[in-house]
């Protein structure tokens, strides 16, 4: 009896059992870190403040383009926009429609008391645990939400208010 060429019968039974093991590993993410399966990351699109440096009583347009990645914020979807001047405290919050993708463009007037320094423009999308260890919009579903921003930097953008030319 001559070996053809041919593996054993058992031989590739085996390798057919490994190639299907390793294949079912990596769906279901043993072979690294994220799970196949889980949405990919898709963060809120990054936001601008223009002008960057204001006086009080100008008008400052916050705004953001769609994400690529197919948010699905939903329709009702709402942007939180906060305002902190040079001593963290609250000069403006406010919220702002929101687009599926969370695209958005809010205007608003520096209020006229504002102190002269640098502030601080921070948005979010509004009720939604959009961000968590893994970077994944963990949106929730319909009705009432009780999520909180979790582990997460805040991110802002600098606003400088300079002195008006009356004061």
């Amino acid at each position: 009896m001559g070996n053809s060429g041919r593996e054993p019968a058992a031989f590739a039974g085996l390798r057919a059992a490994v190639a299907i093991l390793a294949v079912a590993a990596v769906a279901l993410g043993l072979g690294g870190c994220r799970d196949v399966f889980a949405p990919s990351p898709c963060m809120p699109p990054a936001y601008t403040a223009t002008p960057s440096e204001v006086e009080p009583g100008d008008q400052v347009t916050v705004s953001a383009p769609d994400a690529t990645c197919g948010a699905r914020y939903g329709r009702d979807a709402q942007v939180q926009v906060t305002v902190r001047d040079a001593a963290r405290a609250v000069l403006l919050e406010e919220l702002a429609p929101m687009t599926d993708d969370g695209g958005f463009t809010f205007v608003f007037t520096v209020p006229p008391a504002t102190a002269p320094g640098e502030a601080a423009v921070m948005a979010y999308p509004y009720n939604l645990d959009w961000c968590d260890d893994t970077g994944v919009n963990n949106r929730a579903g319909a009705g009432p939400q009780t999520l909180v921003l979790v582990s997460c930097a805040e991110r802002s953008v600098p606003l400088v208010i300079v002195a008006g030319a009356g004061t």
